[in-house]
């Protein structure tokens, strides 16, 4: 009788231990996320999807590129992507697809994250390992996600540092932001820009802001916005409306000895590219490092498939980094052209 209770505590202390090595996953580090896998034996069949809100954005797609390059570490078929195009129905429906084809993970990055609550719980309730890029929906597994204001804060920040040390002497400074109001969680960004601007460089005046977070989007908002005859800095909230924007000034015949500029966010390698070029106007950026959001979260998706779901959402945030022009050239912000 005591040899079976010994046996019994053994066996609930062994229980109790894989439990706790689950529930790490809440606490571990990417790291130790990504080493605990490489040890683990990954069933290849293991099916990843990733249901993308629109890749016609450079950032999503370096996203990802970031996630299939982990899958192909770990010995997996290459994940579905899905690209929604920024039509809420249709994501709503990729992910009840995938849920229905019993993928062990999807991962999402949701247009509009209530829309989203039904068949993220109906995949939940399955089993499946849930997960969300860039804007959050909440009831997932895991989170990789930026807080906006704060990310529209750098942005702003960026912009405000050129404004302030080129043109404090002018009286007015017109500016024109390029938004992505279109997506609900992402006004808060904008918000930061322009808040950030109005608060750093006293005198700037916001005569538009527009969504148009797509390179044909920036082009066009830019192309009226130079109605204002003034018109010295566009600031786009992300990298794709920046790139639009930076097209309609050059066109308009800017170059970079004309106290004109654009600010975007997400680092992207064709606004990187663009800071490069010889007489750029294009004077900064703000790394997220999509390529890392999209690597990262799969490995975290795949310890979970190998582990159990966690008791409690686990959440990873993104940390803003300002890359001013000057940063880029002198090689104080490391990149290889692409």
């Amino acid at each position: 009788t005591v040899a079976f209770a010994s046996e019994a505590d053994d066996t609930a202390a062994a229980a109790e231990e894989t439990k706790d090595d689950a529930a790490g996953g809440d606490t571990m580090t990417m790291d130790e996320v990504k080493a605990a896998v490489q040890k683990s034996d990954v069933p290849s069949d293991l099916k990843l999807g990733y249901v993308c809100m629109n890749l016609a954005n450079p950032w999503f797609v370096q996203v990802v590129e970031g996630f299939e390059a982990a899958c192909k570490e770990m010995g997996l078929e290459k994940p579905l992507t899905v690209d929604s195009q920024y039509d809420v129905d249709k994501q709503v429906s990729d992910v009840e697809t995938m849920v229905n084809d019993e993928y062990d993970a999807i991962m999402i990055s949701p247009i509009d994250q209530n829309a989203l609550t039904d068949v993220v719980t109906k995949a939940n309730d399955a089993g499946i390992v849930t997960s969300c890029a860039a804007q959050s929906v909440d009831i997932v597994d895991f989170r990789y996600i930026v807080e906006e204001y704060s990310y529209g804060q750098a942005i702003g920040q960026n912009a405000a540092n050129w404004i302030n040390e080129n043109l404090a002497d002018e009286d007015e400074v017109q500016v024109c932001i390029i938004s992505q109001d279109n997506v609900e969680d992402v006004i808060a960004r904008g918000d930061g820009v322009q808040d950030t601007l109005e608060k750093e460089c006293p005198n700037v005046n916001v005569v538009t802001r527009q969504a148009g977070d797509t390179p044909e989007g920036g082009l066009e908002i830019v192309e009226s916005a130079l109605a204002y005859p003034d018109l010295k800095v566009v600031v786009a909230t992300n990298d794709s409306g920046g790139i639009g924007g930076y097209q309609a000034l050059v066109n308009a015949g800017y170059t970079g000895s004309d106290p004109v500029a654009v600010f975007s966010g997400d680092a992207t390698d064709e606004a990187l590219n663009d800071m490069l070029q010889d007489d750029t106007i294009y004077r900064g950026t703000v790394d997220l490092a999509p390529y890392a959001c999209g690597y990262e979260s799969a490995y975290q998706l795949v310890y979970y498939c190998i582990n159990g779901k966690p008791a409690e959402t686990k959440t990873q945030g993104f940390t803003p980094v300002m890359v001013p022009l000057a940063d880029l050239l002198d090689g104080t912000y490391a990149y290889d052209p692409k």
